[in-house]
């Protein structure tokens, strides 16, 4: 594991290594493993996130503001932060979950990137958490709109196909991965009238509908 790359990337040294080491271990690697970095994490980001929107939207109320900060930190769009950041090079695996890809799989990445973050604010405190969060989300908050985040990938494909008089997509489960308490979805969203069929993965199945009906969406207006 390159941690100076890595270190480089967020733009934080750790004085304790350790500490990026466990943000960097899955459960079915060894302990100590991420998961309580993750908790930690989780809280920091969101907190990071909603002091930003409530600071540069003063008029938006606060279910238009909740909406702004689940676009930003759901496990799609943190999963792509963790893409961006190359994690799984670094992410320490089980032999098992190595094999069956998952250093690519958008829950192991959205998880490893809160307890990334949830490490840096344990090695360093509130301060140096929020600089490197603010970092990682920079240009995500550059190309925020509240105009265009306001509805849901499912709700702007529906109404972009109603308005077309075209038939509406349709979501089917094609795989369930993992422990019944923390269980992993794979959905598929086929939209019939472009010949578009489009994946998705959450930890529940609305949030891998909506994942794959924003893949969905983006296929169908970009073709």
């Amino acid at each position: 594991m390159a941690a100076a790359d890595l270190s480089d990337a967020i733009g934080h040294v750790f004085g304790d290594a350790a500490l990026l080491r466990q943000a960097l271990t899955h459960r079915s690697h060894s302990q100590p493993h991420n998961e309580r970095l993750e908790f930690v994490g989780d809280a920091v980001l969101n907190c990071v996130i909603a002091q930003v929107l409530f600071q540069r939207f003063p008029a938006l109320p606060e279910g238009d503001l909740s909406r702004l900060r689940a676009g930003l930190v759901n496990q799609t769009a943190l999963a792509s932060h963790g893409e961006r950041l190359a994690l799984g090079r670094y992410l320490l695996l089980g032999e098992g979950e190595a094999r069956s890809g998952g250093a690519a799989r958008p829950s192991i990445l959205a998880d490893a990137l809160e307890a990334l973050i949830g490490a840096v604010f344990v090695d360093a405190g509130f301060e140096r958490a929020q600089a490197v969060t603010l970092g990682i989300f920079e240009q995500s908050l550059a190309e925020l709109d509240p105009v265009s985040s306001e509805k849901d990938p499912k709700t702007r494909l529906q109404e972009h196909l109603q308005a077309r008089r075209l038939a509406l997509p349709v979501y089917r489960v094609t795989a369930v991965r993992g422990e019944a308490h923390r269980q992993e979805f794979e959905v598929e969203c086929a939209v019939e009238a472009f010949g578009v069929r489009a994946s998705g993965t959450g930890t529940s199945r609305r949030g891998a509908e909506q994942m794959a009906a924003r893949e969905a969406y983006e296929r169908v207006v970009g073709g």
